[in-house]
């Protein structure tokens, strides 16, 4: 039998990305867009998995997760958020969450994400979901604590945002402009050196003289963590 996926998502174009993303995979998908219907939907229908969006018409997303877990539904739940910051997602872990993908999301990691959920309702040791990883890397999301080979690396404020962002999207070039927005929240100004300034910081830190540098440049781009 197929493995059913409930997906409670009210943006119709993300719907459709993980709908048609999930089918080709060889999931079977049904989508509701609100959460009045969608907390009746995953009470009464036998889903392998739930994607849950955090901000929902009717009922928001914590209020469905408290819900199932109140009444017993132990149903894997991976929150979806454009909500990208640790204490929001930290309340979605508490709240029953079994993991946290931030909007926009690269579709091969939610399926990565997925099949690690689905494994682990086969008794699969459990992920740890609140570090992040990347090479060298880890990234504590409670603690907001960064090492390096173990080491740990002492970071501001800022440049704490800036790598998680990146670690985030390993691999994927980063622009100034995405980086503008998500760590200081307004478009990007062309006329300032604020990003160049932290980011020649972080990477001295980061990438200290006798290690592989691992935050690269992209001529006319931006950036890219290898």
């Amino acid at each position: 039998m197929a493995t059913r996926i409930l997906t409670i998502e009210d943006d119709p174009l993300t719907a459709q990305q993980i709908t048609g993303e999930l089918t080709a995979s060889g999931f079977e998908v049904d989508w509701i867009d609100n959460g009045t219907d969608g907390l009746a939907r995953a009470l009464g229908g036998d889903f392998n998995l739930i994607m849950l969006d955090r901000m929902l018409p009717g009922l928001d997303g914590l209020t469905i997760l408290t819900t199932l877990r109140t009444v017993g539904v132990e149903t894997p739940v991976l929150m979806l958020s454009a909500l990208g910051d640790v204490d929001e997602r930290i309340r979605g872990l508490r709240a029953g969450g079994d993991d946290y993908l931030t909007k926009p999301f690269d579709p091969n990691e939610l399926v990565a994400r997925l099949e690690v959920l689905l494994r682990r309702g086969r008794g699969t040791a459990a992920p740890d979901v609140t570090t992040l990883r990347s090479g060298p890397l880890a990234v504590d999301l409670i603690a907001r604590k960064v090492t390096r080979d173990g080491v740990e690396v002492a970071l501001l404020p800022t440049e704490y945002k800036i790598l998680e962002f990146m670690v985030r999207h390993s691999g994927q070039t980063i622009t100034r402009t995405m980086l503008f927005e998500e760590v200081w929240g307004y478009h990007f100004d062309p006329g300032t050196n604020l990003i160049d300034v932290h980011m020649g910081r972080l990477r001295k830190k980061i990438d200290p003289p006798g290690v592989e540098a691992i935050i690269q440049t992209v001529r006319g781009s931006g950036y890219i963590l290898r």
